[in-house]
């Protein structure tokens, strides 16, 4: 009977510390791991901007710590990002606020609700106008009639110029637009095939500060009042705010305006696969940050303000665990 009880008393205790495993060591799998079987898709943004280097890093990050298969796709931007993560392509994309918006209410690129909720808010994005510096082009009123790319189908640039050119009272049919990407929108530049393009993104962009290195380049202002009437007409997604001083080595000082952007995921997606990213996501900050210096912006305190989506509940779990 002692050594019948000693049997039980030892398998029990084997349950027990299998138990556990499964909920507190990292190395151990959680019962709703099955995703970690299979690759796992973060839909980034165009080569050259911040979206794809924050991605590739955090993929990299994510596969190293998770045991798992993260990589990072080439997109046009915000509302293919968020397309394809609704859809299930991605399992993660980075999208700006005004485009989660739309996607939130069905609105604009959206034809109906898209089921998208939020890891993060990461950091704000400023609106670029690049032309070159010795260029006529002195103002937002200055583009009509000129060839500007007003960013790439599916992108959250081509959302913002819209708007921006709306507000300043400029037709957007009056612009010769061939729809470019950033990295495309560079090369056009550089030729003298357009007079100039918008971007929006972090500071700074890869690609512009290439871009800048080689051919001095000059940032339009975007007037207050303009920003004004961006926000009566779109409930108040931009603030004001001045390109940094020396910025892509532009000397002078430039107004533009900021978007917030996030992290976001399918509503669905594993409750465990959401709480070890966001885990990871703040684990890996000051290491990807040493080459995506937006990702030195991520704040605990600020990124739990995704409005107008909410977070996913894995997200919720990892704030909760960290708060205070």
């Amino acid at each position: 009977m002692i050594a019948r009880a000693r049997r039980i008393s030892v398998a029990l205790v084997g349950l027990c510390l299998a138990a556990l495993c499964l909920v507190s060591l990292p190395g151990c799998a959680p019962a709703d791991r099955g995703w970690a079987d299979r690759p796992q898709t973060i839909a980034g943004g165009g080569t050259t901007g911040v979206y794809y280097a924050y991605g590739a890093h955090l993929a990299a990050a994510l596969s190293e710590q998770l045991g798992a298969r993260f990589s990072v796709q080439s997109t046009n931007g915000s509302v293919d990002n968020l397309q394809r993560v609704a859809s299930g392509e991605a399992v993660l994309g980075f999208a700006q606020g005004d485009a989660v918006a739309d996607a939130a209410a069905g609105t604009g690129a959206f034809d109906r609700r898209i089921p998208v909720v939020a890891v993060a808010r990461l950091y704000d994005e400023y609106v670029h106008i690049v032309v070159r510096a010795g260029s006529d082009v002195q103002g937002v009123h200055d583009l009509a009639g000129r060839a500007v790319s007003l960013g790439a189908k599916g992108s959250g640039v081509e959302v913002v110029s819209h708007r921006i050119l709306t507000g300043a009272g400029v037709d957007a049919a009056a612009i010769r637009n061939p729809q470019l990407g950033l990295e495309a929108s560079i090369t056009a530049l550089q030729r003298g095939d357009i007079d100039g393009f918008f971007w929006v993104g972090g500071l700074p962009t890869p690609g512009i500060e290439k871009l800048a290195a080689g051919t001095p380049i000059r940032l339009l202002s975007i007037p207050p009042a303009v920003v004004d009437a961006v926000n009566a007409a779109h409930a108040g997604a931009y603030r004001q705010a001045d390109f940094p001083v020396g910025v892509y080595g532009v000397p002078s000082a430039t107004v533009t305006m900021t978007v917030p952007n996030y992290l976001v995921s399918r509503a669905d997606a594993p409750e465990s696969l959401i709480h070890d990213v966001a885990r990871v996501l703040f684990d890996a900050r000051a290491s990807i940050a040493k080459d995506v210096p937006a990702a030195a912006l991520l704040d605990r305190r600020q990124a739990i303000f995704t409005d107008p989506i909410a977070l996913h509940p894995g997200a919720i779990r990892y704030y909760r665990e960290t708060h205070g």
